[in-house]
């Protein structure tokens, strides 16, 4: 039955040599790789207006001016990362680029801060549009939590089905929200025309603002603003998923992106501010440009519906991302090598259900709260693109190829742009939880230490040395059999031991006083002692694994060779699922005890489970 829900919610597997076959074209990877570039204009625009609201009208002012600095730094990113594509088409990003060009440590910062941009994006993405459904319907915000979670679940099912099927239900809403944000742009430059500028109400009057409009103001905007470049890298990430040929389809999609985002970004701003736009408490400011422009009709429901479905397709950047970076750093061995496995849809299941979890943990811990994550975004985000600069720069200075010196220049000067502006965020939005970031990425660059370490000792101890004899003459185990009952079950596990083995003893647990002689007396009456010998081992505080290796510790020392004895343990399996709920089931942890006692010379121990399977 769980078979069958899982092919009618994920889909039937997929055989490898279809790989190929599920590669995406320009119109669905601009669908599946930029909804986070372009979607971005939803929170980015809050945050610019909010930070700057707090110095009244005044500040409201500098929202263009603002605008446009991030959108000439969008241009500088995109251009370096459109040769990032061509020198790199098998994709990894940041962390490869930096890895291979800067060295690990760098390396695994950039894996570090990308991972935690991908996270965020997700959750940002999500929160983010549940705030555009709850501003047309302001009786939903108290469900805010409940709506991302169940949104993340849809993505989350979406893209374990496989990358063509999410690249494919990807594409309505991207173009459904670029066109009506198009029209939505257009139709202001018409109003603007007709109507002439908006004023601002007298309670923004600089008479009455909170804060003057300072330098430390417009950088702690930007810092915020600066959200709305997330979300650009992941094209360079996902070349290998793009149909030959991969590299020019990549960068035009890149260029295409860039090119959308900006106009999109710069379009809002400017007539949010032009309008003298002014959102309300639970509203946001897209929201209320398009009532300034639409009224509360049919086509401001229609702006927030695709609002709502970008954002959350826009979390798709995330989980088209996120699965393949950990894939490379599992496949160099900084990650566990279960995220390195394609699933049975050709997906990377095992990461798309990790991004998932960490998603649905950080929408819980924050409440649903976009504002309260923003501060976390950007850190992560501008300090991949830096460390990914500097790494182009170094690579094509080694290469010294055709106009290298022009390529290295564009990646100098992205990133010197994108490490001003990572240190005018780190320290703007320090206090507003950046620190949380800046402490979290050295902790898991730690981690991933510790993961290739780990995985280097296990190498180390199971490489062969040459010269060596490594293998042993043939010995007779002996066989120790933990036994609860006199049963079918017992019988066929002991007529294995005795396949295997002369010297069989059955141990018992006496879990209740006198059940011993109570099983002995059964057990001699089924004629098994002349088969295996029965040990009853008593527990007088009713535990059933310490006994049994304290047991099994003493037949050890008995032992005239020094080698352990074999553990063979009977058990039955339920034929429904359910049933595991009805039975005690310890031969788990009786297998998981045994696999975790290390004999105390060193030696191996053969722990051998006999099943007996239960008629329905």
């Amino acid at each position: 039955m769980l078979s069958h829900i899982r092919h009618f919610l994920l889909g039937s597997p997929l055989p490898s040599e279809q790989l190929g076959e599920n590669r995406i074209d320009k119109v669905r990877a601009l669908a599946s790789l930029s909804p986070d570039a372009l979607a971005s204009i939803a929170y980015a625009n809050q945050e610019i207006y909010l930070g700057l609201l707090i110095a009244g009208a005044a500040g409201l002012s500098h929202a263009f001016n603002l605008a446009l600095v991030i959108t000439g730094l969008l241009a500088i990113v995109a251009l370096s990362y459109r040769q990032t594509i061509a020198a790199y088409p098998s994709g990894g990003g940041s962390y490869t680029v930096a890895r291979e060009n800067l060295g690990d440590l760098p390396g695994l910062t950039a894996g570090a801060a990308l991972l935690i941009a991908y996270l965020l994006n997700a959750a940002v993405s999500l929160t983010a549009g549940v705030a555009a459904l709850a501003s047309a319907f302001p009786a939903l915000w108290e469900y805010r939590i409940g709506l991302s979670l169940g949104l993340l679940l849809i993505i989350t099912l979406i893209n374990l089905r496989g990358a063509r099927e999410a690249g494919t239900v990807m594409v309505v809403p991207v173009y459904l929200f670029l066109a009506v944000y198009l029209g939505l742009i257009a139709w202001g430059i018409v109003v603007a025309l007709r109507d002439g500028p908006g004023t601002f109400p007298p309670a923004l009057s600089p008479s009455v603002a909170i804060a003057p409009v300072t330098l430390v103001l417009l950088l702690r905007t930007f810092a915020s603003g600066a959200t709305a470049l997330t979300g650009v890298e992941a094209i360079s990430n996902a070349v290998p998923v793009f149909k030959p040929p991969e590299t020019r389809n990549a960068q035009r999609t890149m260029a295409v992106m860039a090119l959308l985002m900006g106009v999109l970004f710069l379009g809002t701003v400017g007539l949010t501010q032009y309008f003298a736009v002014v959102a309300g408490r639970e509203e946001t400011i897209l929201s209320a440009l398009s009532r300034r422009l639409f009224d509360s009709g049919l086509l401001y429901y229609l702006i927030q519906a695709a609002t709502l479905l970008v954002l959350v397709v826009a979390a798709n950047t995330s989980f088209a991302g996120f699965p393949r970076l950990v894939s490379l750093m599992a496949r160099d061995g900084f990650m566990p090598r279960q995220l390195r496995l394609l699933g049975d849809r050709l997906v990377f299941s095992n990461g798309i259900f990790l991004l998932a979890l960490l998603s649905a943990a950080l929408i819980i811990l924050f409440q649903g709260d976009t504002h309260a994550l923003i501060p976390l975004f950007a850190v992560g985000a501008f300090l991949t693109f830096t460390l990914s600069q500097i790494g182009m720069v170094v690579h094509w200075w080694r290469e010294r190829g055709p106009r290298w010196k022009s390529k290295a220049l564009m990646n100098g000067l992205g990133a010197l742009a994108t490490g001003i502006a990572l240190l005018v965020i780190s320290i703007g939005r320090f206090t507003a939880g950046a620190w949380i970031v800046l402490l979290l990425i050295p902790l898991l660059v730690w981690l991933f230490r510790s993961i290739n370490n780990h995985y280097r000792e296990v190498g180390r101890q199971l490489r062969l040395v040459e010269g060596t004899q490594h293998f042993v003459a043939t010995r007779h185990p002996r066989i120790v059999m933990p036994v609860a009952g006199v049963h079918r079950g017992v019988i066929e596990a002991l007529n294995y031991a005795r396949s295997i083995a002369d010297d069989v003893t059955a141990v018992y647990v006496e879990l209740e006083p006198g059940s011993g002689e109570t099983m002995r007396t059964r057990w001699e009456q089924q004629g098994m002692e002349s088969f295996a010998k029965l040990v009853t081992v008593p527990s007088p505080y009713r535990s059933l694994i310490g006994p049994f290796l304290d047991c099994v510790d003493r037949l050890d020392a008995e032992s005239a060779d020094g080698w352990p004895v074999t553990v063979l343990i009977p058990e039955f399996v339920p034929a429904r699922w359910w049933h595991f709920l009805l039975h005690n089931q310890t031969a788990l942890p009786l297998k998981w005890a045994l696999l975790y006692r290390r004999h105390r010379h060193g030696k191996s121990r053969a722990v051998i489970d006999v099943p007996f399977y239960l008629e329905r």
